[in-house]
């Protein structure tokens, strides 16, 4: 199967997962976001154009499958491939393998994403509800480092 099938109907798989699956298992509000992982891991291995239209598909497919809002997913996870890339090839490959720096990036970009998602949503709906801040920022942001870690120690066996 050629590459970019295959990197299609995993990215479709990973937003499927999203939606039945990881939407279900909230934690105090907070649920992961392994769509976000995806991307990050697309745009780390493969550069910024191929992360950035992986960010544009799946934030599609995230918006047609869960989001009020169309197209606030598609940008963020477009932002997340492009700007995923600017490590150099040298740091992808210490960044993708470790389980440790695995954490501390997907933490990073998760609270980069999830905050830009907050600040939206709250100027959109001139909201000043804690639990944006706690469960859908930081709670959020903590639930998808802990994904990526897991991922991480099972790819690295």
């Amino acid at each position: 199967m050629p590459s970019l099938a295959r990197h299609a109907l995993i990215g479709a798989g990973v937003v499927l997962v999203q939606w039945f699956v990881l939407e279900r298992l909230v934690i105090y509000g907070a649920a992961p976001d392994a769509v976000l992982l995806w991307v990050l891991w697309m745009s780390l291995q493969y550069g910024r154009q191929t992360g950035s239209l992986a960010g544009f598909a799946a934030g599609v497919l995230a918006d047609v499958a869960y989001g009020p809002w169309m197209g606030l997913n598609m940008f963020l996870k477009t932002l997340v491939g492009f700007f995923g890339s600017w490590f150099s090839a040298s740091q992808r490959e210490l960044l993708i393998l470790r389980p440790g720096r695995t954490f501390v990036v997907a933490l990073v970009t998760a609270l980069l994403h999830n905050g830009l998602e907050v600040l939206i949503v709250a100027l959109e709906t001139s909201s000043r509800s804690l639990s944006l801040v706690t469960a859908d920022w930081l709670g959020a942001s903590l639930y998808t480092a802990v994904l990526a870690f897991l991922a991480a120690l099972f790819y690295e066996r």
